[in-house]
């Protein structure tokens, strides 16, 4: 196949793919999908069909209500939680415990980033004694499963120096950077241009990859950003990469779940759409809700309030808190949240949303929880480092033995063009500065 062929095949599967997201968000596409197969596979002509989608109608019955302007956002919810006092001290204290913590869980998820089952892992990981999960991933537990991340080398118990790079971790940095230099009101030009400045775009995926190789052809300095490119070609505008970017957000507002699900809305809006943004903002405003939260449910009670309660992101995460609420073990949670969203698995918001629920219900302390975090598989790495965000604002100081930071000798390395620091314990004192922006 020729170059240009190649091209108009990988361009006629992007539009397929998009019209089938519009789909499960809403849209009518069932006119589209005709339109699209008496298409010419012609770049020019694929493009300019590509260019109609935006304005698809949607349909006539879909019963859900999921705004994307903030205002329209805020005016939908039914009882936004308030803000909750801590004093700056001690927030700055817990901020630096959840970056810690998520360095740790985003490593010991990192070789099972395959998108393994609970199932999976227990048997794996019993051949070898090492369940449950209660310390980085051994190479016989891999052996075991018989497949690895590719990242295995690097993160295994066997072979830890350092923290390895993971984007994940990167985006955390990049939300700390952002708002160092941009402040809260930044603007999504703004982040833009820090983007470009700091992210290879071969370290980002989905939609993050999508947007940054259209503001990567201009001078870092000088980067434009339309806010109508998420809405084009974008298949995947509900994926979990927005979601793994609010960290920081929830970091710089302890207490405040809803200013946090702000910040977070608009960076997530730079790339994602509908319940790739809820998911992010849930996940900013668990981890300010963290701070003060005096049991799990108050955490994911208050999250849930911050997103629009006719979304389905609300539906299919409230069911999850309910899900939990009801079972007698972290382990039923598990299996019923699993097998109810067992379509929504490795990089979708809805199940690994109600595996962050069932971790902090059932975890007895930091390290026991990005284990229960990790051990419900699915995109292990990402969501054991947004636990471990939540987990260390949650339980503060104290809660994280040190065995979890000791094999990465102080060292992180970051998958960033300019890496702004290279000690670990450095980069936590960093973060640990956030809450002064709103304390």
């Amino acid at each position: 196949m020729s170059y240009l062929e190649t091209e108009r095949q990988k361009l006629y599967e992007k539009v397929e793919s998009t019209l089938y997201a519009m789909t499960a968000q809403g849209y009518d596409t069932v006119d589209a999908f005709d339109k699209l197969a008496a298409t010419p596979k012609t770049l020019d002509d694929l493009m300019a069909f590509a260019e109609t989608l935006p304005s698809l109608p949607m349909m006539a019955d879909w019963p859900y209500e999921e705004p994307s302007d903030w205002e329209d956002i805020l005016a939908s919810l039914e009882n936004p939680p308030k803000k909750k006092y801590i004093a700056l001290e001690e927030a700055q204290k817990r901020v630096r415990m959840g970056f810690l913590s998520s360095v740790c869980g985003c490593i010991l998820g990192k070789p099972l980033e395959v998108n393994p089952t609970y199932a999976e892992l227990k048997e794996a990981f019993s051949a070898v004694g090492a369940w449950p999960l209660s310390d980085y991933v051994p190479v016989a537990a891999l052996e075991k499963l018989g497949r690895r991340h590719s990242s295995w080398v690097k993160t295994c118990r066997e072979n830890i120096a350092y923290a390895a790079e993971d984007d994940d971790i990167n985006y955390s940095v990049m939300g700390m950077l952002n708002l160092e230099e941009n402040g809260l009101d930044f603007t999504q030009v703004q982040l833009a241009r820090l983007w470009a400045l700091h992210l290879p775009p071969h370290y980002c995926w989905g939609p993050e990859r999508e947007i940054l190789v259209r503001i990567a052809p201009n001078n870092p300095g000088n980067a434009v950003y339309a806010s109508s490119w998420p809405d084009f070609l974008n298949p995947g505008s509900e994926l979990c990469g927005a979601m793994i970017r609010g960290d920081a957000y929830g970091f710089a507002c302890p207490g405040d779940p809803l200013k946090a699900a702000s910040l977070a809305w608009r960076d997530a809006a730079m790339t994602h759409r509908k319940n790739g943004v809820y998911g992010a903002m849930f996940a900013a405003a668990a981890i300010a809700a963290s701070f003060t939260a005096e049991n799990p449910e108050e955490v994911f009670t208050a999250a849930l309030a911050c997103i629009p309660p006719k979304s389905r992101f609300h539906e299919r995460v409230s069911r999850g808190l309910d899900v939990v609420r009801a079972s007698k073990s972290y382990e039923e949670a598990y299996e019923t949240i699993h097998t109810e969203l067992i379509d929504f698995c490795h990089c979708q918001v809805y199940q690994e949303s109600a595996t962050l629920i069932n971790t902090l219900w059932y975890a007895k302390d930091i390290g026991d929880g990005i284990a229960k975090q990790v051990m419900q598989g699915n995109d292990t790495d990402s969501y054991g480092c947004t636990s471990g965000s939540i987990l260390g604002c949650y339980f503060g100081e104290g809660k994280l033995e040190e065995r979890w930071l000791a094999p990465f000798n102080d060292e992180i390395s970051l998958g960033m063009a300019e890496a702004p620091e290279h000690r670990l314990s450095v980069l936590a004192d960093r973060m640990a500065k956030l809450p002064a922006l709103t304390l």
